[in-house]
């Protein structure tokens, strides 16, 4: 056992684990008094707070980025998903209810409910934000991001499977009052400002202001759904009435178009030396979000030369349910340091968030079935047909929601020669609550609507964990990690009520305030728009819902524990290199979904007849990590050169999507049309199978000769499914062997209950979503002095990603694929500055080619509905200081 211990950290002593920074872009210089710093010739000092200590990004063992300010500025960026594809194997998606799914080598989370937890961490002035709306407030007067990659299963909140993102805000400053202005404008009518002033109010205390705020048109077309179904063939004749819901379908003007920007931010800090060892900062933080949101558009490339082609230009929309947010974060922070000796410290940080958040969605985006699609044929008898009805027409309402979070995190430092360590405790609590609805209001045999209304008063959360990490040099040039943190989780749903349900065939969401008639008999009309009234459904509350019967109770708590660890050992191999490796762990605690019964009302096949109520828990997953890496600077200080090699097994993977509920028996046996009537499938998270993933990330900041900067990086990436048994393929059945793929499986028939109803198939080998195998950045800019005292700096970055999928599926085809192609992305800018620095003015172009790439994608009944990324944007930008 000694022995095997003993060749470990041997072969621990050649592998390593870093990043770099890459480029000016992602390079942050911290002003101190070395020659290095007074010479701009060299890649000057970088500073990150990776290891919870202020140290060097040149001798910090763990995989980070650090991005500045300025570079965010220059490309654009006002969130967080302008991160994506600008760091080495990070992705980003934009995902349902204002969330933002976050992936980091491959490992993800895709359920953004009150109750779901993200898989990457994000962090604000290193405290934890829990929840993934957070993602999209605004990026603005920071002293850097850090992008932390792996798993952070010591020193880093709630702990993470894939990664962390810190946001670092500026501080107040002493000895000096300052401020700065820019403006932004551009095309898609973009207006942007932003101001900060720092306020010196004495050599102990300073304030700091800033405001940031932006504005944009929606890039798409969009235009009124009045949608009157005429085709006689099928029963269906048009009347001048819309068959789709017009309760909200209102006129609004291209700024309050879907993809439209509408957004405010302010931070106010204080911070004050209450003594010569004790610095405490104080900042309140608003963000007000009250843009329309994202919304699935069709791939029109994919659609072409299918029936199911666009028969206008692809960003052409025609909606009834305009987009609407109405998100507020209010959040105070507040960093306490205490140093209780040159050696030894004590930093107590605590934040409280209180988020907001009204929302109304278009979850259809008006595509509707085609009439040789197979839909009803009028009338429906009793027995009713399964076909599609010839309207689609679905919505998401946030009717109100109140996520409140605490976060405390207190830490002891010890620093000398020979050790320093960290060791903490952790403690988030949530208290969430939201009323939320999904409507489908038209649906076959009948064209009834069905609905479910959430009220989730009491939603808790608490996270609490102590830890510990040591750095030990036991000779000058080697330095050995051991870290490890405890973790528990609760979660505790608490008066929480389901309405409504999913059966197409009642009419229980009128509320008693429109009759149809019987199904298959003279004087049957479905509804059209006319016969609704905000007395049905989520307009009217949970009273509405008194026809479906009552509500699920939703009350359950369960609880999980872990211990993570992280090990390493780093070896300097002179002053300006350095060779490390570590091996490292991380979770994200297991959850539950609301009560439901598991049959859907019907008839169970096995056990008692039913009801049968389940709140389908999950467990945690959990990543292990193994890294080597290289960080150097090289040619007399001018290239910083950093290399990450890494290989993780990813285990109980938590994936959101439709699973196996339960074998019911059915009033009569299925059809060809309706195959799966005797199961129920619920959407539910699961945990499935392992995943094997490894990598190479390289990082460049190289300044080759006088004002000129090349920065860059690469990665690859390859992960590989396997052990997912269950998997089944349902994606495009419908029209896979029209457009020449390969043919959806057969249901399972086995004995295997949990299979029932899946069209299993083997994606062992399959690479998980958001993992493009190759990526490649470089970037270049040349200052060119002006006789005048001008400088002017032109500025050019190519983007290029290899292809990427979004379900696990990988199918390739033509027509039906889940993937976005290889593509290239190339910004440019050119800037003009003062002799004195006071002033800049930027003319920057984003996105030359106007390539347009999605950023998710999924299955919409014969073609592609997919969110995509922004066109071509370019404008002017105006900087002053003073």
């Amino acid at each position: 056992m000694h022995l095997a211990i003993a060749s470990a950290c041997a072969m621990l002593a050649f592998q390593a684990d870093a990043q770099e920074a890459t480029s000016n872009k992602k390079s942050v210089s911290k002003p101190n008094n070395t020659a290095d710093d007074n010479n701009k010739d060299v890649i000057q000092e970088v500073t990150v707070s990776a290891t919870r200590l202020a140290t060097s990004l040149l001798k910090t063992p763990v995989a980070v980025t650090a991005i500045t300010q300025e570079s965010l500025s220059r490309e654009g960026i006002t969130d967080v998903r302008g991160l994506s594809g600008n760091v080495p194997n990070l992705q980003l998606s934009t995902g349902a209810d204002s969330g933002v799914q976050i992936s980091i080598r491959g490992v993800s989370s895709n359920n953004f409910t009150e109750i779901g937890d993200p898989a990457v961490g994000l962090h604000v002035a290193g405290l934890y934000s829990p929840r993934p709306q957070g993602a999209l407030a605004l990026m603005f007067d920071l002293d850097q991001v850090e992008v932390l990659r792996g798993p952070q299963g010591t020193l880093f909140g709630r702990n993470s499977t894939a990664g962390s993102i810190n946001l670092i805000p500026a501080k107040p400053e002493f000895g000096s009052s300052y401020g700065s202005t820019v403006f932004d404008l551009g095309n898609y009518n973009q207006r942007q400002i932003n101001l900060i002033q720092n306020i010196a109010v004495s050599d102990n205390f300073a304030l700091r202001a800033t405001i940031m705020n932006v504005k944009r048109d929606g890039w798409v077309n969009q235009m009124q759904d009045f949608t009157d179904v005429n085709l006689p063939e099928h029963g269906f004749i048009g009347d001048g009435i819309p068959d789709v819901d017009q309760r909200h379908n209102t006129k609004v003007a291209k700024k309050d178009f879907y993809n439209n920007k509408n957004e405010w931010a302010a931070r106010l800090s204080a911070r004050l030396k209450v003594t010569p060892d004790v610095d405490w900062q104080l900042s309140y933080e608003k963000f007000q979000n009250n843009g329309a949101g994202d919304i699935g558009l069709k791939d029109c490339k994919q659609a072409a030369g299918t029936r199911f082609a666009c028969t206008g230009g692809q960003w052409d929309l025609k909606i009834n349910v305009p987009g609407k947010i109405d998100m507020s974060i209010d959040t105070i922070r507040s960093a306490l340091s205490w140093n209780l000796s040159p050696n030894n410290s004590i930093e107590y940080g605590f934040a409280y968030a209180d988020q907001r958040r009204k929302q109304q969605s278009d979850d259809d985006s008006g595509y509707h079935p085609l009439g040789r699609q197979g839909v009803v044929t009028l009338p429906v008898g009793e027995e009713g047909d399964w076909s599609n009805w010839p309207v689609v027409d679905n919505s998401s309402l946030t009717l109100d929601s109140k996520y409140v979070s605490t976060v405390h995190d207190v830490q002891f430092k010890h620093r000398d020669t020979t050790l320093q360590y960290v060791a903490g405790a952790f403690w988030m609590h949530e208290k969430n609550q939201i009323n939320y609805a999904q409507e489908y209001l038209v649906n076959a045999p009948f064209g009834y609507p069905i609905s479910q209304y959430y009220a989730q008063p009491n939603r808790q959360i608490d996270a609490k964990a102590v830890y510990a990490q040591a750095d030990w040099k036991p000779v000058p040039s080697w330095t050995a990690t051991f870290g490890a943190r405890f973790s528990q989780d609760k979660k505790d749903d608490k008066g929480g009520k389901v309405y409504g349900n999913w059966k197409s065939e009642e009419p229980s969401y009128y509320n008693s305030l429109y009759h149809a008639g019987t199904p298959g008999t003279p004087g049957f009309r479905a509804h059209n728009s006319a016969d609704l009234t905000n007395q049905m459904g989520a307009f009217a509350g949970p009273n509405a819902y008194g026809e479906y019967g009552p509500p699920a109770q939703n009350d359950h708590a369960q609880s999980w524990n872990k211990l993570t660890y992280r090990i390493g050992l780093m070896k300097e191999l002179n002053n300006n290199e350095m060779i490390y490796s570590s091996l490292s762990t991380g979770y994200k605690s297991g959850g539950f979904g609301d009560k439901d019964d598991i049959c859907n009302g019907k008839r169970c096949a096995e056990g008692p007849a039913g009801p049968q109520y389940s709140f389908f828990p999950y467990k945690p997953e959990t990543v292990t990590n193994l890294e080597l890496g290289y960080k150097g600077k090289l040619l007399d200080k001018r290239l910083s050169f950093s290399m990450t090699a890494f290989y993780s097994q990813y285990k109980d993977m938590q994936v959101t999507g439709d699973f196996f509920a339960s074998k019911i028996i059915p009033e009569s046996p299925c059809t060809d049309s309706n195959p799966n009537c005797d199961v129920v499938i619920k959407w539910q998270t699961a945990n499935v199978g392992v995943v094997d993933i490894k990598g190479l990330e390289l990082e460049l900041d190289y300044k080759p000769w006088a004002g000129a900067r090349i920065g860059g990086f690469f990665s690859y990436l390859d992960t590989k499914m396997r052990d997912y048994p269950s998997f089944s393929d349902n994606w495009g059945c419908g029209v896979r062997e029209e457009y020449g793929a390969v043919p959806c499986p057969e249901m399972y028939t086995g004995s295997d209950r949990t299979m029932a109803g899946r069209r299993l198939y083997d994606i062992t080998g399959h690479r998980l979503p958001l993992s493009p195998k190759f990526t490649l950045g470089l970037n270049f800019s040349q200052d060119f002095a002006l006789d005048s005292g001008y400088t002017l700096t032109p500025w050019v970055a190519i983007k290029w990603q290899d292809k990427m999928y979004f379900t696990l599926r990988n199918l390739d085809n033509a027509h039906i694929s889940d993937a976005q192609k290889a593509y290239s992305k190339v910004d440019a800018s050119i800037k003009l500055s003062s002799p004195n620095r006071s002033w800049y003015a930027e003319a920057y172009v984003l996105n030359l080619s106007d390539t347009r790439s999605k950023n998710s994608a999924g299955d919409a009944g014969g073609f592609i509905k997919a969110t995509w990324n922004d066109p071509r944007t370019y404008g002017i930008r105006l900087g002053f200081d003073y």
